[in-house]
């Protein structure tokens, strides 16, 4: 039975696939979604975030046969104007926030779904849902990125 799901707003169907391959693996290698990437493959450093049903998930945790009917969104898809960047990417370049930039998008990712269910986090809310781990350590970058992306987020709503 084929899978049916939504990846960045468009419904894919898989068929004839392995039903135990990491959601990870098929965003990069059947889908061409390379914003996603693979860290530690076990969960824990959340460099292949996405957002499964409207929740940061690390993709490398899920498999393709939990997936039916799910609707997810990488990087890729995380801007919902092409001429006009999220306002947690938008923070991201006006803070200049990467050093090396691997675990960005996952970082990114995190932050969107988090500012999403909480618009106005306290910094016990951010540390408590920003677990993905940067080697570079630009976590008080990513920390003020966030703060300046609620404020972008708050001037759209009002």
């Amino acid at each position: 039975m084929p899978i049916k799901l939504t990846i960045n707003h468009q419904q894919v169907e898989i068929a004839d696939t392995d039903k135990d391959m990491p959601l990870l693996w098929f965003l990069r290698e059947q889908q061409g979604l390379k914003g996603t990437k693979f860290g530690c493959g076990i969960g824990q450093c959340g460099a292949c975030t996405v957002h499964y049903n409207g929740q940061a998930m690390r993709s490398c945790s899920v498999t393709l046969g939990q997936l039916q009917g799910a609707d997810i969104l990488t990087i890729e898809g995380l801007a919902t104007d092409r001429e006009k960047l999220h306002p947690v990417q938008e923070a991201w370049m006006e803070l200049d926030v990467p050093q090396c930039g691997y675990c960005q998008t996952g970082q990114i990712m995190a932050a969107a779904a988090m500012l999403k269910a909480t618009p106005r986090p306290t910094d016990q809310q951010v540390e408590a849902a920003m677990t993905n781990i940067c080697r570079c350590g630009t976590y008080v970058r990513i920390r003020k990125a966030i703060a300046l992306a609620a404020d972008k987020l708050a001037k759209e709503v009002s």
